[in-house]
């Protein structure tokens, strides 16, 4: 689909000379360029959106990698296979709380960029590069805050890039991997410290049911009651989303 999106792009593109050359007053055209009073040009909105409805086709990867999401989505994971649950939470439920959850936690650098950037731009205070320039700020900061500096020390030296001098001005391009590989070490330690308790009860009821000779009936569906009944009383889902939402300190 975003092939099919970028070549309707091109042809728009290579159509335009002909549309602004026609003299049919009825024709609109789909490419105007002005200069503003600093000698700097902006396309027409009819090309702004075309963009915007091509960029919106890169969301979901968006939300995925460069937000809360990942981590949160892997935690939930592996917490149902703890539980020795299959399909209970649904896959669309753990999904859409992960997908809330994820708003709540970006809600400020949200916010940041409704402010810094959407805003003003849309009063036309910015022009559309200015204004993209701006709402990477708060995305960049955001995932500086969550990388580890080995993590993106290990993409700068697969770059080969010699000119970046911080971290701040690390490009997203670098970033994000690093942004990624680090939230995937976060998520699989969390994981890690939940999946001990239900792993103890496992052993625990195959121990006693090997002491039993037992050995036919199979150790998770006596733990499984047990483990969906410790969970309830420690309230582990709200035990669970305090400690996502906390580990991203105060963003």
């Amino acid at each position: 689909m975003s092939i099919l999106r970028l070549l309707v792009l091109l042809a728009l593109t290579s159509i335009a000379p002909m549309v602004l050359a026609a003299d049919n007053p009825w024709q609109i055209p789909a490419i105007t360029l002005s200069t503003d009073s600093e000698g700097q040009q902006e396309y027409s909105v009819t090309l702004q959106i075309l963009l915007i409805m091509t960029a919106m086709s890169f969301i979901p990867a968006f939300v995925m990698l460069m937000t809360s999401f990942t981590r949160i989505i892997i935690v939930f994971s592996i917490l149902r296979q703890a539980l020795g649950l299959q399909q209970t939470p649904s896959n669309q439920i753990l999904v859409g709380l992960a997908l809330f959850l994820t708003m709540f936690i970006m809600a400020p650098v949200f916010e940041q960029i409704n402010r810094d950037a959407l805003q003003p731009y849309l009063k036309q205070e910015l022009l559309a590069m200015e204004a993209v320039a701006r709402a990477e700020v708060p995305i960049k900061n955001f995932m500086l805050a969550q990388t580890r500096e080995s993590d993106l020390e290990l993409f700068v030296r697969l770059s080969k890039r010699t000119d970046i001098v911080s971290p701040e001005a690390t490009p997203l391009v670098i970033l994000i991997p690093a942004f990624v590989t680090s939230e995937l070490k976060t998520a699989f330690q969390i994981g890690f410290m939940i999946f001990i308790p239900f792993l103890i009860i496992d052993m625990v009821v195959a121990s006693v049911l090997m002491a039993m000779g037992m050995m036919m009936l199979s150790p998770l569906i006596i733990s499984l009651p047990f483990k969906i009944m410790l969970f309830v009383l420690i309230d582990g889902w709200a035990l669970i989303m305090g400690t996502l939402a906390a580990s991203f300190g105060g963003t």
